[in-house]
């Protein structure tokens, strides 16, 4: 049995060291410890890489790989329910399940427009209208909040599944009108 930053890993071996950056801590690492799949999965070559600092193992499989690192980045002073579905829209995407992300990355809108003041059980358009009326929005973001719409309509109500740009994009929008909203106003000191 190997130890691995404290972590018991059974029968983990040298794998020959492999950078990436670990999808739950967020480290660079250079991993060496792991296991490798006796045969090929779908003809593709497939491992489990224990990260370095954090001991958690990510499956790497062909060019995949599980959980990836989220998109988008932290942000301070946002209320805990919302924060909560922006950090859902960043893991669904760290896991490939990028329809989920987007999904997730529509409903923020509403939720932060209710975190705003608006009136629960709008229509989405309402919500939206909402928050570009009240200024939630930067100049020239509308497009982006109608990208978002739209995007989620899609996964909503076809049938087509998102791909990680797409997700990757909304997520990153959204960070931006969190940080617009939230984190900057924050930030300002209090005049007295």
């Amino acid at each position: 049995m190997s130890k691995y930053q404290g972590v018991p890993w059974a029968n983990a071996s040298n794998l020959g060291s492999k950078g990436y950056r670990c999808g739950y801590c967020g480290i660079n690492v250079a991993s060496s410890l792991g296991f490798v799949a006796a045969d090929s999965i779908e003809g593709r070559y497939a491992e489990i890489r224990l990260c370095s600092h954090c001991a958690k193992p990510t499956f790497f499989h062909g060019q995949s790989r599980c959980p990836d690192v989220a998109p988008g980045n932290e942000v301070d002073h946002v209320p805990d329910g919302v924060y909560a579905l922006y950090q859902e829209a960043r893991n669904a995407a760290a896991a490939n399940a990028y329809t989920a992300s987007v999904l997730a990355s529509r409903k923020l809108l509403m939720n932060i427009a209710v975190s705003q003041g608006a009136p629960e059980k709008l229509r989405f358009i309402e919500y939206v209208d909402f928050l570009a009326d009240g200024g939630f929005i930067p100049p020239n973001g509308r497009g982006w909040v109608d990208h978002i719409r739209t995007k989620g309509n899609e996964a909503t109500h076809e049938i087509v599944l998102m791909e990680r740009e797409g997700a990757a994009e909304l997520i990153s929008f959204s960070e931006m009108l969190l940080k617009f909203i939230f984190e900057f106003p924050a930030r300002v000191p209090i005049e007295q």
